[in-house]
Parts: structure tokens; sequence; C-alpha cells
């Protein structure tokens, strides 16, 4: 290789290195950008309604969002935050239930199949000496269940840098909404002049399915939220609006957040009656399968189609690399990247080298 050639190399490894070192920077940035991409979807929507100038519909635009949020703080978020407290209390004592079921079935199953026999206990007196008794104060699986989930949610960490990184995400996403042609011809003049124009197609694109995905997550949310309210209103579960809120919050995190969401009411409903938390089951099977077949086809025509096994794989590799916020993200990057993908590498690459060698 020439002197030329390693340079070029040594450039490219140095430039990989700095990315990787700065990966939580570039996560809060493409996050600013998604926010951004939602504020340009309704300052957009506005214009095409009522004409005028875009400085006026971001105003309206930022007061509603402004309106909305402070009545949801004042409204919502309270109450909200006292359920969800008892929810994580409750969760030990479900712990609990749920080991003394497992215990009796495992011990009716036993009858069944050896007969009456009166060491039955053994096994669990073996497994309680090596240490493990979630019965003893209701900590242990529970405890740890709890810590896990408070951290996957965000609500354990450094506060000061999440909200460093808040505020670096809201004011980002604002500058990029006021001027969004300005960034995005930035971002254009760094490649060569030869393909400008087909990255602004491009970005465009990527800017469409980034909206279409927000608004359909939006509405697929809602749904969600109101038919687990309405559900566990017709069974009697107790603590509706967290767990119904819960829902729908966590239906932005695919595969993993309904997931996560059903151990909530089920936890609750375990407490009341065993049938209860079956039923909570079934209707949160239910939901998501109204939301995955009926719901999001009908709310996002138009969107980049992910396979669910690439969803699930974006969402291991991004929690991996990114953390947390990686994991909340992985859906919007996962539906860039697909974009990115098609154009860049698929149609622009591999098509035109296809029928190169058909012509030969």
């Amino acid at each position: 290789m020439k002197f030329s050639q390693w340079l070029a190399l040594a450039a490219l490894v140095a430039a990989g290195v700095l990315l990787w070192n700065l990966r939580e920077v570039l996560i809060n940035l493409f996050a600013g950008i998604v926010l951004a991409m939602a504020l340009c979807t309704l300052v957009g929507e506005l214009r095409s309604k009522k004409s005028m100038p875009r400085s006026l519909a971001l105003l309206i635009c930022l007061i509603g969002l402004a309106v909305v949020v402070s009545a949801a703080m004042a409204i919502v978020v309270p109450p909200f935050t006292e359920q969800f407290h008892q929810l994580l209390l409750q969760l030990p004592a479900a712990a609990k239930e749920l080991w003394k079921l497992a215990i009796g079935a495992i011990n009716q199953t036993s009858e069944m199949v050896y007969g009456v026999d009166n060491n039955k206990g053994e096994w669990e007196k073996q497994l309680f000496s090596n240490g493990f008794n979630p019965l003893q104060d209701g900590s242990g699986l529970a405890s740890g269940l709890s810590e896990g989930l408070q951290k996957l949610l965000g609500f354990a960490g450094n506060l000061g840098s999440g909200l460093v990184q808040l505020l670096f995400v809201l004011a980002m996403s604002l500058m990029i909404a006021i001027q969004p042609m300005a960034y995005r011809e930035v971002a254009i003049l760094l490649l060569p002049s030869f393909y400008r124009r087909r990255a602004r197609s491009i970005l465009s694109q990527c800017g469409e399915a980034l909206s279409s995905w927000m608004v359909g997550v939006l509405v697929s949310c809602f749904c969600v939220a109101l038919l687990a309210g309405i559900g566990l209103s017709l069974l009697g579960v107790k603590l509706v609006m967290a767990n119904a809120l819960l829902a729908g919050l966590l239906n932005v995190i695919p595969n993993v957040g309904p997931t996560l969401s059903t151990i909530f009411p089920m936890s609750v409903a375990l407490l009341d009656a065993p049938w209860k938390a079956v039923a909570v089951l079934g209707l949160y099977v239910v939901i998501q399968n109204l939301e995955s077949y009926v719901i999001t086809p009908s709310v996002m025509q138009h969107q980049v189609k992910l396979l669910p096994g690439l969803t699930l794989t974006a969402q291991f590799v991004f929690t991996v690399v990114f953390g947390p916020l990686g994991l909340l993200l992985a859906l919007p990057l996962a539906v860039v990247i697909q974009v990115l993908i098609r154009e860049v590498i698929i149609h622009d690459l591999l098509d035109p080298w296809k029928k190169q060698r058909l012509a030969q």
C-alpha cells in the first residue's frame, strides 16, 4: 500500500474511534432530530390547514404543547405517580403469592403422579436451605425486578447528567425545528456535489418515514391505553390509571414494552384472585393482537415495514451500544437505517452493479 492509502486507512480508523467515543452525544443528537421532526410534522399539518408563516405556526405549536404538558403534569401525573408507587410496593407481595401458587401446583402434581407422600415438602426445605427464600421479607426476586424496571424506565441513575442530556435534546430539537432546511443543507454539503440532489431525496424519505412512524405510534399508544383502561375496569383490577398509562407509554418500545406492561396489572390482579391474573394476561394478548393487526396497519399505511426479527435485533444492538436511550430509539433508528440501506446501498450501489454485470 502507498503512503496515501495508509494515511486514509489511519484517518478512517481514527474517525471510527472518535464516533465510538461520541456515541452518547450522537444518540442524544438523534433524539433531538426525532423531536424536531415531530414539531415539523405538527407545523406542516397546521400550515396545510391555515396559511401562515412558519415562525407563527411553530410558535402556536409550542404554546399548544406547553399547555398540554402543563395540564398533564397538573391532572394526570400526580395520581399516576401515586398509583405507580403503589404498584412497585405490591410487586413483592405478588411475587410471594405467585411462589405459594407454584409450590401448591408442584405439590398437587407430585401427589397425582406419585401419590400421597409425607416428604413432599423436603424439596422446598432444601431449596430454602440454600439461601433462596422469597417468602421471608418479600425481597429477592421482586426487589430485583422493581430495581430493574426502575432503571429501565429511567427513574434511577445520575439525575444531573440526565437533566443536562434532556436540556441538550430539547435545545437541539428546537433549533432544528426553527430552521430545518438550513441544517439539512449543512449535512448535504458534506457530501460530494454529484450526490447532493440524490441525498436531498433520501433525507426527505427518511423524514417522511419518521413522521409516519411518530403519528402512528402516538395513535397506537393512545388506543392501547384506552383499551387497557376499559378492560381493566371491566375486570375490576385496581390502579387502573397507572396500568393503562404504562401500557400506552411502554407500547413505544416494541416486544419489550408490552411484556413489561403486563407485569404490573397481573401483579395487582394476582393479589385479588389468580383467575384475574390469567384474565389480565388474556386481555393484554388481545389488545396487542388488535394493535399489531388492526390499529397499526390502519394508521401506518405508509410506514417503512420492519420485520419482527430485525426489530428485535435492532433493540438488542442499540441497547448494547447506546444504553437505555438506544432501546427507546431503536425503532426510529431502524426506520432511518432501513431507508438508507434501501436507497443508498441497494438502489445506488448494488442495482447499477447488477445491471453492469448483466450487460457484460
